[in-house]
């Protein structure tokens, strides 16, 4: 194949898979619901050690930013704000994706355990507050491809 060839196969198979794939990364958790839609770029946090350190000690974290638990299987879920500085939203997800419960405003320092409802798959952590200016509600659709993409809601590939 010439190297002219080459670029133009690879450039159509770029604007292919562009569009269709965008959004769609282990780094972005992207949310829909009727009224709106928004990314946050994240970090995972998909094993004990990682899960339990989770956002402590973090002086800050940007609007668009966020770090996302991920578990083995859905399960019933727990979080506290032990040695977190930050107040924090928690958006609970289950393996459909879609958002069961958002908890506000979580206290930084607090050690109450914030439950979260049966059968969550993933937890993402924003900034305090932020869930309610965007209006992201229960009900909202995740897009991930840790998420079984048979049984999402708004699987990667779909616009």
């Amino acid at each position: 194949m010439t190297p002219r060839a080459v670029a133009a196969t690879f450039l159509a198979t770029a604007c292919l898979a562009g569009p269709a794939t965008a959004g769609c990364g282990d780094d972005v958790a992207a949310f829909r619901w009727p009224d709106g839609s928004t990314e946050f770029k994240i970090e995972i946090a998909d094993d004990a050690e990682e899960r339990a350190r989770g956002l402590m000690f973090r002086e800050s974290l940007a609007p668009d930013a966020g770090m996302l638990f991920i578990y083995e299987r859905p399960q019933g879920v727990a979080f506290w704000m032990k040695n977190t500085l930050i107040p924090l939203d928690m958006i609970f997800i289950g393996a459909d994706g879609r958002v069961n419960g958002i908890h506000s405003m979580a206290v930084p320092g607090d050690e109450t355990p914030i439950p979260g409802p049966s059968r969550t798959l993933m937890v993402l952590e924003i900034a305090g507050g932020r869930a309610a200016e965007l209006g992201l509600v229960p009900g909202a659709e995740l897009r991930h491809p840790r998420l079984d993409q048979a049984a999402a809601l708004w699987p990667c590939g779909q616009p």
